[in-house]
């Protein structure tokens, strides 16, 4: 009797060497993926830092107020920052970034700080309203 298929041993090497594959494949991705929000989080914080100096220039020279930057930069403003519909200036943003280190809806919030040195991780942005800086709010990243 003729019997057509694979041994046990055969099917054995096989999954084995597709183990290996795998065990080697995947840590690239996760590393491409790693590189890839980190270059989301790098063009987001020169849009925002770009907008904010764009609405300083259009607002009299202010900054917006930490409290309702999110609001101000994705909003239509009158020249004194009043939100207002008809605004002759914005919105800056469609939406405001998110911040991909920081997860859930904290990663869209912003905080107030003076330096890049008290990022936490508990907001996606930091913010100085008197001098218009803006970082990455998670430590890792705070150097940017």
């Amino acid at each position: 009797m003729n019997r057509k298929g694979f041994t046990l041993v055969e099917i054995l090497i096989v999954v084995i060497i597709l183990g290996i594959l795998a065990a080697i494949v995947i840590p690239q991705f996760t590393e491409a993926s790693n590189d890839a929000r980190e270059s989301a989080l790098t063009s987001d914080l020169q849009t925002l830092r770009s907008q904010l100096e764009l609405y300083r220039v259009q607002h009299l020279d202010a900054y917006p107020a930490a409290a309702d930057v999110v609001t101000k930069l994705t909003s239509r403003t009158d020249a004194d920052g009043t939100v207002n519909a008809a605004g002759a200036f914005g919105p800056y943003l469609q939406k405001f970034p998110t911040n991909p280190f920081v997860s859930g809806a904290a990663g869209s919030s912003v905080g107030v700080g003076t330096t890049p040195a008290a990022a936490a991780g508990t907001t996606g942005w930091e913010y100085n309203e008197t001098t218009g800086q803006i970082w990455p709010g998670d430590a890792a990243h705070s150097n940017l």
